[in-house]
């Protein structure tokens, strides 16, 4: 299979009051395309940092990270937000929404950032996908926590990336609506062959997974295949 992701020897530490902490330790890693892959662990074993270096919104400060055969650590800032724009989608668990603008709108952002002159257009297709053609004009205020994450993940797919990834998606929701954001994620994850990294604490959801990685103390201790 190709890899969409390869981590070598990856570390991240931060200086602190009492001293240098060590977040990420030695992380050596290879995902294939196309997957779905969860994280799980304790709090505070680095889930959502490694989430982080992966999107390249956390820089390690050891080892390489390689996404879709780019070097991350190549990369400035400008180089890095492009990169991100054009090839990684990212749902986070309190939606991270823009409250002065549309359903529409909010999902039409990063199509627009491309120069994606059908942005509206697709944006609009996006918000069908997940439930949401009839809520189009309503702002994130206007909008319950379901229906705000379906925005947020609409935003993620929209620009067709080859790698999404997913920090507790369905920790503010109630479980019903989590049931549902999960199956539209994986539905359309499948329907544009990407790979989806999915942080959570949720056992059952992790178990949908392709394969799961296990992190305590910044350390992945295995990575099995779902059965």
């Amino acid at each position: 299979m190709t890899s969409i992701l390869t981590l070598s020897r990856v570390a991240l530490s931060l200086a602190s009051e009492a001293g240098l902490v060590h977040i990420l330790k030695d992380i050596t890693l290879t995902l294939p395309a196309s997957q779905t892959v969860s994280i799980m662990g304790p709090s505070g074993s680095g889930k959502t940092t490694l989430l982080m270096v992966l999107g390249g919104l956390e820089r390690p400060t050891g080892g390489t990270v390689n996404v879709a055969g780019r070097d991350l650590g190549s990369l400035d800032e400008d180089g890095l937000a492009e990169f991100r724009r054009d090839n990684i989608g990212i749902v986070f668990q309190n939606f991270h929404l823009i409250p002065t603008m549309t359903a529409l709108e909010n999902v039409a952002v990063p199509l627009e950032f491309a120069g994606n002159k059908d942005a509206f257009k697709l944006a609009e297709e996006a918000l069908v996908a997940v439930g949401l053609g009839h809520r189009l004009t309503h702002y994130p205020g206007q909008l319950s926590g379901g229906e705000q994450q379906r925005v947020a993940v609409a935003r993620a797919f929209a620009p067709k990336p080859r790698l999404v990834l997913a920090d507790e998606p369905t920790g503010n929701l109630d479980a019903d609506t989590g049931k549902a954001v999960m199956e539209m994620m994986f539905g359309m994850t499948r329907a544009n062959n990407a790979t989806l990294v999915l942080v959570t604490h949720d056992a059952a959801l992790a178990g949908k997974c392709d394969r799961t990685l296990h992190i305590k103390d910044g350390q992945i201790l295995n990575a099995k295949a779902a059965a």
